[in-house]
Formats: structure tokens, sequence, C-alpha cells
């Protein structure tokens, strides 16, 4: 049996360009990223001609993709600015995902905008953070 081909989760990267100059920079203080890739579906009823008295299989028809990131960890002073601004812009923001394979690399470019920024605090533990983001757009993929 041949051995899969795995990544460590420093090599899934969310970066943000918040100056649309091109230069995106991965915020620090991620200690757990998720990237969640969603197709709506609708759904309809496809009867049988021969025996309309079947009960009807469901067919379904895509109708949108959409990404969302989600991550956590710490709240690092370098990028709690960062993050704030993302949010608080009326705009979505660009922002570029990576998953880096030994012998190939997945890129989807696109805009998202920053949904959730929430700070975590407990009495003698470090402060946290989650933040959320959704694609505004389309989120175009990239192999090299």
């Amino acid at each position: 049996m041949a051995q899969p081909t795995t990544i460590k989760g420093g090599k899934v990267r969310v970066l943000l360009d918040l100056t649309g100059g091109g230069t995106y920079t991965a915020p620090c203080g991620f200690t757990s990223k998720s990237i969640t890739l969603n197709k709506a579906l609708n759904d309809f009823q496809i009867p049988d001609c021969d025996n309309p008295d079947l009960v009807d299989w469901l067919g379904r028809d895509a109708v949108s993709l959409s990404m969302s990131v989600s991550g956590e960890g710490v709240l690092a002073s370098e990028s709690v600015e960062t993050w704030l601004d993302a949010w608080e812009d009326v705009d979505s923001v660009a922002v570029k995902v990576e998953w880096e394979f030994p012998a190939k690399t997945i890129t989807w470019t696109g805009s998202m905008h920053v949904e959730n920024f929430d700070v975590g605090a407990q009495n003698a533990q470090r402060a946290t953070a989650s933040v959320s983001l959704q694609s505004d757009g389309v989120m175009t993929r990239v192999v090299t």
C-alpha cells in the first residue's frame, strides 16, 4: 500500500492584501485554520414516468459556490490592526488561500469579508482571537 502525501498545518496559509497592491501577508497568531468549500444546491423531484405512484427520487442542481475561512489562536499585537482594518472595511478585502504540498501548491485568490473577529480573555492566560471570513464573488483556483 502506498502512503499518502500529506502536509502539516503550517502549509495551509491565509494571506491578506489590504492595500490592493498585490502583496499578500499572513497575519500572525493563528494556531489553527479551517477552509470550507461550499456548494449550494436546489432539490427537485424526479418522477417515475412508468409508475407515477412510486416515491420520487430527489435530483439536485448546483446553484452557487462559496468559501469560508476560520482561524483561531493568540491575539497578536503584530496582526490585531490588520484584522480590525479588514473587519471595519465596508468592502471585501483581497485574500489568498494556499495549500502547499511537496509537488504542487493549490492557491485560491479573490475577495472576502471578515465576518467575525472575536477576542477571548481569561485571567492569567493569553488572550485569544478567532476570525471568520466569507467569500465575496469568485475565488479563482490555480495549481502550480
